[in-house]
């Protein structure tokens, strides 16, 4: 519950040290993009987290255990896929606001920067995802002793 106030609490730092007078860094452009994942990704990263606390600490079952292939595997790499597109679109728009307010192309050029590798990591992000739905997992045979 406390996530959303620490990712307001690091956009301010972050927006007030830009405002400073400091040139932007990867390390500013890290924390657009913590927002963007961490609103993306959230829940489904506590969810896991809590999964693998039940199975390591109250004898729960093995995450490990339960395995996607074919169409079920598909659908969860597209999902992840639209996840990852949310992120950037998050993130990259805290960036493009804070290059906006700074007005100084010389010093926010970190943050172009960055929207473009960002942009580059999810097309190939895409094609990985979207290839399982033309060439699914498969289930590996069962070896024989």
């Amino acid at each position: 519950m406390a996530t959303p106030i620490i990712d307001l609490l690091l956009l301010v730092a972050t927006v007030v040290d830009l405002q400073r007078g400091a040139t932007a860094s990867m390390v500013h452009g890290i924390a657009a993009i913590y927002i963007g994942v961490s609103i993306a990704f959230g829940h489904q990263m506590i969810a896991w987290a809590d999964r693998y606390f039940l199975f390591w600490f109250k004898g729960g079952e093995n995450p490990r255990s339960r395995k996607a292939y074919g169409r079920e595997h598909a659908n969860q790499e597209r999902h992840g896929w639209f996840r990852h597109l949310a992120a950037y679109i998050i993130g990259s728009s805290f960036l493009l606001i804070m290059i906006w307010w700074i007005g100084d192309p010389a010093r926010t050029e970190a943050f172009v920067n960055i929207v473009r590798v960002w942009g580059v990591i999810l097309v190939i992000d895409f094609i990985i995802s979207f290839s399982y739905t033309l060439w699914p997992k498969k289930v590996p045979a069962k070896k024989i002793e």
